[in-house]
């Protein structure tokens, strides 16, 4: 007798994306690059401690394009796992489990992840941020 090749269990390649798999997917890889961005922080604490010239270079670097652009990426990381994170202690609390809901909060998130971190980066830049 042969033996039958099939998954274990479910996988990527037999279910379509939904907007609640894409979601937790995108919270867990959210959660990756937020504790990967600590490592950034902790740089940016040691350099500060380290006196004028490690905080200028430091700063040299965040200010580089390269710098801007992964600021720009932990910032919007960090706004979309924490309202994500919001909508999953809003479930854990018995809340929103119905289809419409879930994809209703769930675009609600997507749309003020990205306005709030528009808004910050719009206050950063009116507040001399481009210097």
């Amino acid at each position: 007798m042969a033996t039958q090749e099939r998954p274990l269990s479910p996988h990527l390649q037999v279910y379509k994306p939904q907007l609640t798999s894409t979601m937790s997917i995108l919270h867990r890889a959210t959660g990756v690059v937020l504790a990967l961005g600590s490592l950034l922080f902790a740089a940016w604490l040691v350099a500060v401690a380290g006196g004028a010239d490690a905080f200028d270079m430091a700063r040299v670097v965040l200010a580089s394009v390269f710098g801007r652009i992964a600021l720009f990426a932990l910032s919007a990381c960090l706004v979309y796992h924490f309202l994500n994170g919001i909508r999953h202690l809003a479930w854990d609390a018995g809340h929103g489990f119905d289809i419409p809901k879930a994809y209703a909060s769930g675009y609600a998130v997507l749309v003020l992840a990205v306005l709030i971190t528009a808004g910050l980066w719009w206050a950063g830049m009116a507040m001399g941020g481009a210097a």
